[in-house]
């Protein structure tokens, strides 16, 4: 178990991702990440929650390995992928170790057809024949993208497109996927397939996800361990079940009095002042 607020602690034995206190700087002056401690579970969805600049996107660039390339770097603490540190490595190292993001706003290839991306995302593999199977393995899990297969990508839904950045993340075989704001900008009824699919994946696969959503209910609904960011600290963690029955969580994140009803502005503008976990 991780502590609430991000100190030293030992790799749980059940986690497939580790991270130990860490702290990221931008330009070498920028402190970004304050001491973040979170711990991935193998086969399972752990889930980030947190508004707009909390630091979310960039634990997940400081796990990935992309932090080197936008003058970010892990400074103090460790990343561990498995029993492996992989702070400090390139993106492409951590890829090959089975760690893959999938990065906010798709970022498909746009000039390349469904397929191509496909084996675009298998680059580590030099076997035809394993390249395949990843592509027949993607199509099992999203048809949608088997019908559109010769297709421009730059010319697929938003929803489409989304399933094609976690498909093509799926073709390196990847052990643990991080997942930034899957659900951004698209449709209620997409959303809840796609989230259905990565539920599948998580199940069938043994995939191990850690999910950055701002939909705090969707979030939780799938996750089975949630961690709350502000300000880049971990300010609460604990059991979905257990933060979507906290009172600061009802009240900041699923906008939800005690009662259990909807919240109107007025009663949430003063929000920054009562938050129990700031105070």
């Amino acid at each position: 178990m991780g502590t609430g607020a991000g100190g030293e602690r030992s790799p749980s034995v059940s986690s497939m991702l580790t991270i130990n206190n860490i702290e990221v700087v931008y330009d070498k002056v920028i402190l970004v990440l304050k001491g973040v401690s979170i711990d991935v579970r193998a086969g399972a969805i752990t889930t980030l929650l947190g508004a707009n600049g909390a630091g979310k996107t960039t634990t997940l660039k400081a796990i990935s390995g992309v932090l080197r390339s936008e003058r970010g770097e892990v400074t103090k603490g460790t990343i561990q992928l498995g029993e492996k540190r992989i702070d400090g490595m390139r993106a492409h190292d951590v890829a090959r170790l089975g760690l893959v993001q999938v990065f906010e706003g798709r970022r498909v290839f746009e000039q390349l057809t469904c397929e191509e991306n496909l084996i675009a995302g298998g680059h580590v593999h030099r076997d035809g024949a394993v390249v395949r199977q990843g592509i027949d393995m993607v199509y099992s899990y999203f048809p949608r993208l088997k019908e559109r297969r010769h297709q421009q990508s730059g010319y697929l839904s938003g929803g489409e497109q989304q399933m094609l950045a976690i498909g093509r993340a799926l073709m390196s075989r990847p052990q643990v996927v991080l997942l930034d704001e899957p659900s951004l900008g698209l449709a209620p009824m997409l959303v809840e397939e796609i989230f259905g699919i990565v539920q599948r994946l998580v199940q069938q696969e043994k995939l191990s996800v850690l999910l950055v959503e701002q939909n705090a209910t969707l979030a939780l609904a799938v996750a089975e361990h949630g961690y709350v960011m502000e300000n880049g600290r971990i300010v609460l963690e604990g059991s979905a079940q257990k933060l979507i029955e906290n009172s600061d969580i009802k009240e900041f994140y699923l906008g939800l009095n005690e009662g259990g009803s909807r919240k109107s502005y007025r009663d949430t503008k003063h929000y920054k002042r009562r938050k129990r976990w700031l105070s």
